[in-house]
């Protein structure tokens, strides 16, 4: 991974996880391309901004989530383009069993800033 990308997809994951330890949508869907294709958890197909916050939204009131990510690799695609994929471990404190994926982002430079515009999330147990 390029420093550059290494430094991006970092600051993009602080500030993800900083989000989510307080299921925060507007912070969260800030973090995303203004036509970003999102796949999280459920089945449905979550499209732009507003359909990221109503992901969040929509998720249980968990008390203290946290999220931690490992395995990140990175890869500058372009000179506005960067691939990402990570392990995500989502602890619950208790509330039900941690919930580790595989996660990748396509992430773009848009209006100067680095956001997220394909969000996929996956089983890590094979589906095969």
């Amino acid at each position: 991974m390029s420093s550059e990308a290494d430094a991006i997809v970092s600051a993009i994951i602080a500030k993800w996880c900083a989000g989510f330890a307080t299921l925060d949508a507007a912070a969260l869907s800030s973090l995303y391309a203004k036509n970003a294709f999102f796949f999280g958890s459920n089945p449905k197909l979550y499209r732009g901004r507003d359909g990221v916050a109503d992901y969040f939204n929509g998720l249980p009131r968990w008390r203290r989530p946290s999220a931690t990510f490992s395995d990140v690799y990175a890869a500058q695609a372009g000179p506005d383009l960067i691939n990402m994929a990570a392990i995500i471990t989502f602890d619950l404190a208790g509330e039900r069993d941690d919930l580790v994926v595989k996660m990748s982002w396509v992430i773009i430079r848009e209006e100067g800033d680095w956001k997220i515009v394909n969000h996929h999330a996956s089983s890590q147990a094979p589906l095969i």
